[in-house]
């Protein structure tokens, strides 16, 4: 009977582990590692919409997938640098500058070049409820 009881609580601990991965993974599919949330609220007068305020830190090396978002998102460049995506020439995002990026339209792809970390201040008004990133395949 004891080896029965053990093994029935391995096996609910490993289903538990399971979950929680799983559940890691898939957010991690669906964000940027990099980005750190600072605030989400309901946008007033409009059900079913949120904005997320946020800022991320990419350091050298680091890659921005290519990816949309399922609504707008604005950022502002705190720490230019320079970023290249594959087979392009490399550009430089300057300090102070900012974009807009549109519904449903990809964007990014790219990785940071150069000894400088790229740090973004962004704004989501995208639809509760969905992924925030969707990258490209």
């Amino acid at each position: 009977m004891r080896k029965s009881i053990f093994i029935g609580w391995v096996a609910g601990i490993t289903i538990f582990g399971c979950g929680v991965a799983t559940g890691l993974l898939a957010e991690n599919l669906t964000d940027s590692p990099q980005r750190v949330e600072q605030k989400r609220t309901d946008l007033s007068g409009a059900p079913g919409m949120e904005v997320i305020v946020s800022f991320a830190e990419y350091k050298p090396g680091d890659k921005l997938g290519r990816h949309s978002h399922h609504g707008v998102e604005t950022l502002y460049v705190m720490q230019g640098a320079q970023v290249q995506a594959p087979g392009k020439e490399p550009q430089t995002l300057v300090t102070g500058s900012s974009a807009v990026n549109l519904r449903d339209v990809q964007h990014a792809g790219w990785t940071v070049i150069g000894d400088t970390s790229l740090k973004l201040f962004t704004v989501h008004v995208v639809d509760k409820g969905k992924p925030l990133y969707e990258y490209a395949n």
